[in-house]
């Protein structure tokens, strides 16, 4: 009996044992789980934070190679003695627009927004934590607060600053071959610091449209609807080209100069808007975010389709032939369309969308000519019209408010047009801003410029027939 009480007893205490291990294992995983957890929680956070800033790095990439779209189509659309002052107002003005942000734009639209306009300061740049990290003297808490802003804060100015570039391009090729060079600068610089910052203070910002729930996804008011209301109010006060309407009240056709290169400038843009609305979703850190990318994607790819196609289909109709400049202009317009709701509309909407655009531009195109507003490569019609059409789309079949979309683009139109027409006046009554009746014949690559984009060809002297 005494060995058998022995015997329980040292089962017993082996028991005790094994179960006190079992214990001490799990406390020591429960102690290591504590702090792994808060390891692994930073590690997907700077993971998050990489993927973000990337995406802004990169889709910004893209939509900055919109420029040479820009400049490739309206290169292709003007005359060639005007092609080299387009090369170089294509240049500067994003250049102008980048330091115009810079300095002033970006705090205007963005920082210490109330509801109608952010901060005034002068210049923009790192966070201190930033500062600190870069130069190597940061501790983990300002670490910690970089990681925690879920962006690197220069890649979200970068990305900001391509698309006041893009509102400035529109109102190139709009007033080609006839503004002057100075003029369309100041009115870039005037564009891109103030005029563009304000409306997107009132929206993007957080001002006073965003808070009654106005809706564009990545900018068909915002941007394109700035440039072409811009755009419009530079064309009525420059006026139109030389012979461009005659006496008797046809038009003068001014073909392009190269189509290929126009064709090519079209491809450009649309390669482009993939960074302009993918990168619109702001973030590329979750599951959510790279399905909800795709589905931008795939919609802005439909719309601009769709809108080549209708655009083609409606040409004889409403401007007499089958018109490859309207199924150019067809897929600008139909890209414009998609873009207030490439993420809130499913894809057999984005279709027809993108049509519908690529008809309102192909008739505006035709009631412009009848109105005798001269637009050269048809901006007004492909970013304006199409712009206010896709604004609206996104309220009809985005969910949005229909009464709140029309406040934000007549909001956005009579300021944009109404100061722009001003600042055009000015400039007009100031420095002016036609060239002289000699230097339009002669083309403003040699008489600006004193060189020519192709200097082979023998330019031909043009017949006026003037009102």
């Amino acid at each position: 009996m005494a060995e058998l009480e022995k015997v329980r007893g040292t089962a017993i205490r082996a028991g005790v044992r094994r179960w006190g291990v079992v214990a001490l294992r799990c406390a020591a995983l429960l102690a290591l789980l504590s702090i792994a957890t808060p390891a692994a929680a930073q590690v997907a956070d700077e993971t998050r934070f990489v993927f973000n800033t990337l995406s802004f790095l990169l889709w910004g990439g893209l939509v900055m190679w919109m420029a040479a779209g820009f400049t490739m189509l309206e290169t292709g659309s003007v005359r060639t003695k005007n092609a080299s002052v387009i090369c170089l107002k294509n240049i500067g003005l994003y250049s102008v627009a980048g330091i115009a942000f810079f300095a002033i734009g970006y705090n205007l639209m963005y920082v210490d927004v109330g509801r109608w306009i952010g901060s005034l300061a002068l210049f923009y740049g790192p966070s201190p934590d930033e500062i600190a990290l870069i130069g190597g003297g940061a501790d983990a808490g300002a670490q910690a607060a970089v990681v925690a802003n879920g962006y690197a804060v220069m890649s979200d100015w970068f990305f900001q600053m391509v698309f006041v570039a893009t509102a400035a391009s529109i109102v190139s090729g709009a007033l080609a071959e006839r503004v002057k060079l100075w003029s369309f600068f100041a009115f870039t610089l005037v564009l891109t610091a103030i005029i563009y910052p304000i409306v997107g203070a009132w929206t993007w910002g957080g001002g006073w449209l965003a808070q009654m729930g106005f809706q564009d996804f990545a900018g068909s008011t915002i941007v394109h609807g700035t440039g072409g209301w811009a755009a419009l109010a530079g064309a009525l006060i420059v006026g139109p080209r030389l012979g461009k309407f005659r006496r008797d009240g046809t038009v003068k056709p001014t073909p392009p100069s190269n189509v290929p290169v126009v064709t090519l400038g079209v491809f450009i843009l649309w390669f482009g808007w993939f960074g302009f609305n993918g990168g619109s979703q702001l973030a590329l850190g979750s599951a959510a975010d790279v399905v909800a990318m795709s589905q931008v994607l795939v919609n802005t790819n439909l719309a601009g389709a769709a809108g080549v196609v209708a655009a083609i289909a409606v040409s004889r109709p409403l401007l007499g032939r089958v018109d490859l400049l309207a199924g150019l202009n067809g897929a600008i317009a139909g890209l414009v369309s998609i873009t207030a709701g490439p993420g809130l509309v499913g894809s057999h909407w984005a279709i027809l969308i993108g049509a519908v655009g690529g008809v309102i531009c192909t008739a505006a195109m035709r009631l412009l000519e009848n109105l005798r507003v001269d637009d050269v490569v048809g901006a007004v019609p492909a970013h304006l019209f199409a712009g206010v059409w896709g604004t609206l789309a996104a309220g009809l079949f985005g969910g949005g408010g229909i009464w709140v979309q029309l406040v934000g683009i007549a909001a956005v139109g009579a300021f944009t047009f109404v100061v722009s027409g001003l600042v055009w006046k000015g400039l007009a009554m100031t420095i002016g801003v036609r060239v002289e009746p000699q230097v339009e014949q002669l083309g403003q690559d040699v008489a600006e410029l004193g060189i020519e984009a192709y200097p082979e060809f023998v330019l031909m002297p043009e017949d006026y027939d003037e009102v």
